[in-house]
């Protein structure tokens, strides 16, 4: 074998190396990517019973029930709403009217079941999905908060 071809051989093996190792990477991406819907668009995707997703809108006014540390609301984009049941400390500024994220998966029932509840920062915080789903939807108002 001739130094030419030894390299060459060295070469296209280190670049299927690095195509494997790059495919490992994304692969591995792939199962902790979480995405944003807002309800219309879950509802719009179908998205599948189980799959972990991010659901974010404002906390509908007089739909927060609690009994203990289990929590039920719904999450609304303005157009639909979506149903959330969260066991656990909810964060301080969490309120009825104010935007919200929640992370978690959909149920067989159509109940969002949720992991994780992130709320707004400040008065003039909105989390940027949740801003972008209110003008998408025509509902955003400069009153209801703002994106950084």
């Amino acid at each position: 074998m001739t130094r030419k071809r030894r390299r060459l051989y060295l070469l296209l093996g280190g670049m299927l190396g690095l195509g494997i190792a790059a495919g490992l990477v994304l692969f591995a991406f792939r199962d902790n990517l979480v995405f944003f819907y807002s309800p219309t668009e879950a509802m719009e995707k179908h998205v599948a019973p189980g799959t972990h997703i991010r659901v974010g809108g404002l906390v509908e006014e007089g739909s927060v029930l609690k009994n203990g540390d289990h929590v039920t609301f719904r999450v609304t984009d303005l157009k639909n709403t979506l149903p959330v049941a969260y066991t656990g400390a909810l964060p301080d500024l969490f309120r009825e009217g104010q935007g919200v994220v929640a992370e978690g998966s959909l149920g067989a029932d159509g109940v969002f079941a949720a992991t994780q509840i992130l709320a707004k920062h400040d008065e003039t915080y909105m989390p940027p999905e949740v801003a972008a789903a209110l003008k998408k939807s025509g509902r955003w108002q400069e009153t209801e908060g703002k994106s950084p």
